[in-house]
């Protein structure tokens, strides 16, 4: 949530930023409605103070015998005038509400303008794609020359785009995820949690899931007040909600591994076929509360514990700055990790890893107090995958395939599956 204070003291600033996403902001229609707020409350207080003057002068009148019906019929004008504003503010506070919570955030000076990938900008790349002595296949063919994927049975028990894996491609997906956390833990400094899968729309809101432009892609519970988690960024930056922490116990560095459900738009395709667009699919992510002069460096560090996992993986990958029309609604500085996947001839995201500044913690009211002393402050929140499971999965067995059509496991993940080489059964 943006800083009510901006909106009302840099409205054309606030334009502008906006505006760079593609976003033309209703911000006339929000300074009229909080300047009509802010003299409704002035009325309602003049007239509240005005019904305790009377209601002092009906209790005087009637300690002394005088008539007081006529007072009594004015204070009773009164109320009914005082009900009918406290309508009207309400009515027009939820206006301002609505208006508030549908602006995404607005993107940092340095976010390169574009309305959509082709103006991302490219900051780095890793490894070069392997050359192939052989047509190589894509991960969903040899996944199923391998009895490892099965998205026929999956679709079978669910519906198109659940996959069910198999054998050595289950324990591959658990591989990954026990090396990712053990990675993050060990070695980067970060907390584990294992958050509930499923989150109340309060927590989807505070994060952003429930704007406009995201709410069609969550899995709702027909009679609950509850979702399918879309990501853990959700339940994890929810659990300090409504909390003020102390500047000591900053920064906070937490990872959680969750399954995670969206309903992914895609026609039908490469993207639909294999493991890249899944309604279903397992990441493990990354989550920081910060200070505020911290947060672009932690963002930094962030994503360069994301990249590091395709370095010992030895998986080429590229990194990428979205630009200000291609970001996340909460997102006011993302990068993009992309990993080479043979069967696309191309790279593909496998992580993004932003800095929301104190938007979540506006929208959560998550705070902390200074240890120099003062009012508490925002946080800031950065997020990242650490990674998507499923497209860590695709991009491991397109990279590592052999022209007989196992896969060499990385060296890394050999103590976890206990093999060197996937084979069919």
């Amino acid at each position: 949530m943006l800083d009510i204070k901006r909106l009302r003291n840099e409205p054309e600033e606030v334009k502008q930023a906006l505006g760079r996403r593609g976003i033309e902001a209703p911000l006339d229609e929000f300074a009229e409605l909080d300047t009509r707020r802010r003299e409704l409350i002035v009325a309602v207080e003049e007239k509240k103070a005005l019904r305790n003057q009377v209601s002092d002068e009906i209790a005087v009148a009637k300690k002394s015998g005088e008539d007081a019906a006529e007072k009594i019929a004015a204070m009773k004008s009164l109320g009914e005038k005082i009900k009918a504003l406290d309508l009207a503010l309400k009515d027009i506070e939820i206006k301002l509400d609505e208006i508030i919570l549908e602006l995404p955030n607005t993107p940092l000076p340095e976010v390169p303008d574009g309305v959509d990938e082709s103006a991302n900008i490219m900051v780095r790349t890793w490894g070069e794609p392997r050359e192939f002595g052989f047509e190589p296949k894509a991960h969903w063919d040899l996944g199923a020359d391998l009895g490892i994927i099965d998205q026929d049975r999956g679709a079978k028990v669910a519906e198109s785009r659940f996959t069910l894996l198999r054998g050595m491609g289950a324990r591959l997906e658990r591989a990954l995820i026990n090396y990712f956390l053990n990675l993050h833990t060990g070695e980067h400094g970060y907390t584990e949690l294992f958050p509930p899968i499923l989150v109340n729309s309060e927590s989807m809101r505070g994060t952003g899931q429930l704007s406009k432009f995201a709410q069609a892609e969550m899995y709702k519970l027909r009679d609950d007040d509850l979702y399918l988690n879309p990501t853990a960024e959700v339940p994890v930056t929810n659990i300090y909600r409504d909390e003020i922490l102390s500047e000591n116990e900053l920064p906070i560095h937490l990872t959680a591994y969750l399954p995670s459900f969206r309903r992914e738009a895609g026609a039908a395709g490469r993207d639909t076929r294999g493991l890249i667009r899944q309604h279903q699919f397992n990441k493990v992510e990354l989550v920081k509360f910060i200070t505020p002069e911290t947060s672009a460096d932690e963002l930094e560090a962030l994503t360069a514990n994301a990249e590091e996992i395709l370095k010992r993986l030895e998986l080429p990958y590229r990194t990428v700055v979205l630009c200000s029309g291609d970001m996340g609604f909460a997102s006011a500085k993302t990068y993009d990790i992309e990993v080479w996947l043979p069967s696309y001839n191309d790279y593909k995201e496998i992580s993004s890893c932003s800095n929301y500044l104190d938007f979540q913690a506006r929208r959560l009211n998550i705070r902390y107090r200074p240890a120099a002393g003062g009012k508490p402050r925002f946080v800031h929140t950065n997020n990242g995958s650490g990674l998507a499971v499923g497209r860590t999965f695709a991009a491991i067995i397109e990279n590592y395939q052999n022209e007989d059509g196992s896969i060499t496991v990385p060296e890394v993940l050999r103590h976890y599956m206990g093999v060197d080489i996937i084979t069919a059964d």
